[in-house]
């Protein structure tokens, strides 16, 4: 295993340390709890929220703490949920009394722990606390980590357009129904060219020859649907995008957000050009591509790959989408 960090222990805690060096002025990050947030909080009487999951995805969701977006990012362990007791204290941290709405990814360990930690909040203190979890892989229903589908690409889409509607000032009922909204418009799939290696782990999470391709990957390296011999970058968008076309919600007249992501190893060089098949087909299919994005942004650790993720999107959202944002893994419009 070839890594550049210090020890096996201190992956995250080192990380979290780094990531405040490199952004003192719009950051500040709890290296304890392992909780990042805004330097500067929000104003009073906007909707606060809240996200996180197990470390190995960034910038998930650390690296979209700020405006426009989230108040604060619990870091689980590599792969590892964030414990309730994180997540109560980010809530409380952040709370400016209008509420605080949790995005939660579909993985059993984070679902529960958000539940608790929403509770615990309500006993506590009284925050009002609303939930939406992402549950966009149209791969499998269940997996090793989950009751149902797993919640990965529309899950950054949903907290931009979420911290959109914060700033406005709109309220934690009003800030909940456009997530759910738009969670609901969204769906994903993903190809695995290799494996990660967890550094715990040491070596590969599981074995993938040189010549066979992983379809319907999971983030942690889940298995996916099937696995196939390596095809051109064309043959593996149209597999990508047929399962997806297949569940995408009817449109209002509206296209898509259309979002190519990169696992962590795959260089935004194939990125792209799987992109321009992605779109190809899109257009051919008679769907417009009204906004994209194209990198690495929900990651797995080391893993070559991609996935792709559509959202059906209305004006509203798209409005929500094109609203500034100023976080370290997403910006424009400031």
């Amino acid at each position: 295993m070839k890594k550049l960090i210090n020890s096996v222990d201190g992956v995250v805690t080192d990380a979290l340390a780094g990531m405040a060096a490199a952004h003192p002025d719009s950051l500040r990050v709890d290296e304890a709890q392992h909780i990042i947030y805004r330097a500067t909080p929000k104003d009073m009487g906007k909707v606060a929220i809240v996200s996180g999951g197990g470390s190995g995805h960034e910038p998930l969701h650390g690296g979209f703490v700020g405006t426009g977006m989230l108040d604060a990012a619990c870091a689980g362990e590599i792969f590892t949920s964030p414990v309730p007791d994180q997540v109560s204290a980010a809530t409380a941290a952040v709370d400016r009394g209008a509420g605080v709405l949790h995005i939660v990814k579909n993985y059993t360990g984070d679902v529960m722990n958000f539940d608790m930690a929403a509770e615990l909040v309500a006993a506590e203190s009284g925050i009002e606390v609303a939930t939406v979890v992402t549950a966009d892989d149209v791969a499998v229903e269940d997996s090793l980590y989950t009751a149902g589908r797993r919640g990965v690409g529309v899950t950054v889409i949903v907290e931009k357009i979420a911290g959109a509607a914060a700033e406005e000032g709109r309220t934690l009922a009003e800030v909940a129904a456009v997530a759910k909204r738009t969670s609901e418009a969204g769906r994903s799939m993903g190809v695995a060219l290799t494996s990660c290696t967890v550094p715990a782990n040491g070596k590969p999470s599981f074995d993938l020859p040189d010549d066979e391709i992983e379809i319907g990957i999971g983030i942690h390296g889940e298995p996916g649907r099937r696995r196939e011999k390596i095809a051109s970058a064309s043959e593996i968008a149209a597999r990508l995008t047929a399962p997806i076309l297949e569940e995408l919600p009817a449109g209002d007249g509206h296209g898509v957000i259309a979002f190519l992501n990169g696992m962590g190893a795959s260089p935004l060089l194939e990125l792209y050009l799987m992109y321009g098949e992605v779109a190809r087909i899109l257009k051919d299919t008679g769907i417009k591509v009204e906004r994209s994005l194209v990198g690495n942004y929900i990651t797995s650790l080391d893993m070559a790959g991609c996935s792709l993720t559509l959202v059906r999107a209305d004006e509203e959202m798209l409005r929500l989408w094109d609203a500034p944002v100023n976080t370290p893994g997403l910006r424009w419009g400031v």
